[in-house]
């Protein structure tokens, strides 16, 4: 049986690795639309989709583009730093590197509890969600804005020890002090046991060391 410390460990790394791989889908699924999007504008552009239906739209037809005045730059944006805010993210849940994000960017460091990386998820799965996009990429959005909420629910449970709590190299440490503890509690009943055998047998208890070196 392990002890409660133990299953919350692997409750927040489970959190952790499904935080990772809904990044990591979000990230495929922006790059498939914005190549997606990218196909769309040479198709309207080169004609193939200008019909009266498509330019009174208010997007290009197949596409996350609003069809309006700098449209293909700001949709075209938007997919990159989407693509920028993933890459950010995982690296941040991987705590690598460490002391740039402890300085650079506090909220993702190590001090900080998981609350504002939830809330950044929850703004990436509705900046994806907010647009009509396939299956893969309507998936993800959802998977990741529902890991985004989860993680504020840690974040508000857990506060800044949530980070902490999670880390391995920290859980190891808590683990080795448990052994050793457990190690002192065994060694106790056994060193009273032959300090009473010692008093019995008329010898120091004091220096029980010393009086079986002279015997």
């Amino acid at each position: 049986m392990l002890p409660a410390k133990a299953y919350v460990f692997i409750g927040l790394n489970a959190v952790r690795t499904l935080s990772i791989i809904a990044l990591l889908l979000v990230f495929s699924s922006s790059i498939l639309v914005m190549v997606d999007d990218i196909e769309a504008v040479n198709a309207f552009v080169d004609g193939g989709s200008n019909s009266s239906s498509t330019i009174n739209s208010d997007y290009i037809q197949n596409s996350t583009v609003p069809n309006q005045p700098a449209g293909v730059f700001w949709a075209v944006l938007n997919r990159l730093l989407i693509i920028g805010q993933t890459v950010v993210l995982i690296l941040s849940e991987l705590g690598w590197p460490a002391g740039f994000f402890d300085y650079y960017f506090p909220v993702l460091g190590s001090d900080f509890g998981l609350g504002a990386l939830g809330v950044m998820q929850c703004l990436i799965g509705a900046s994806v969600l907010s647009h009509f996009v396939k299956v893969f990429p309507l998936v993800s959005g959802f998977f990741l804005f529902s890991i985004g909420c989860l993680n504020m629910l840690i974040g508000l449970i857990f506060r800044e020890r949530a980070k902490s709590t999670r880390s391995i190299l920290s859980f190891r440490d808590r683990a080795d002090d448990m052994l050793s503890s457990l190690d002192k509690t065994k060694e106790a009943p056994f060193s009273k046991y032959r300090m009473d055998r010692d008093a019995e047998m008329g010898l120091s208890v004091k220096e029980p060391d010393t009086a079986h070196a002279r015997t």
